[in-house]
């Protein structure tokens, strides 16, 4: 029998003014960063720390993936930036998928959606744990090329990576 296809979550902006939509983001981003923390052997991931209110306040533009469980849908990802000006690099702040829709392109689908429908044309930096094997992989596989690891504290090894829109 071959295998069902699982609709593609429709991607759309995040608004945190919304309490449900900014409890969602946080629950998904503590839950997705405890997993990086694994992959990396680091606890110390400034966003594991955040509180709602701290997240809130960050000067972010939001873009969301939501599938088409319950009513309203459920948040199974989202990317964060901050709005730069035309001409300086776009610097992704956070790319979080729900651990419990791991493997199933959420990811990938919000980056492309990014890279193509608004950062077409211009430089995309991002960051992330070097240990972090399923994010250096995507980053990868979407034409970003790695640039040189920094250790931001002791024990922490971050990757960095751009791509030239």
């Amino acid at each position: 029998m071959p295998t069902p296809l699982v609709p593609t979550p429709p991607v759309r902006p995040l608004d945190l003014t919304d309490d449900r939509t900014a409890r969602a983001v946080h629950r998904i981003g503590l839950a997705a960063y405890a997993v990086e923390a694994e992959l990396i052997g680091f606890d110390g991931i400034p966003a594991l720390g955040e509180s709602l209110a701290d997240l809130r306040a960050r000067p972010l533009r939001w873009l969301g993936a939501v599938s088409p469980e319950g009513a309203e849908g459920a948040l199974a990802g989202f990317l964060a930036w901050e709005e730069t000006p035309p001409g300086e690099p776009v610097r992704l702040d956070r790319l979080c998928v729900d651990p419990a829709r791991f493997r199933r392109g959420i990811a990938s689908l919000l980056l492309r959606h990014a890279l193509t429908e608004l950062f077409a044309g211009r430089v995309v930096k991002v960051t992330t744990g070097a240990a972090n094997a399923p994010a250096v992989t995507l980053y990868e596989r979407l034409g970003f090329v790695r640039g040189a690891d920094f250790s931001p504290v002791p024990g922490l090894t971050m990757a960095s990576f751009s791509r030239h829109g």
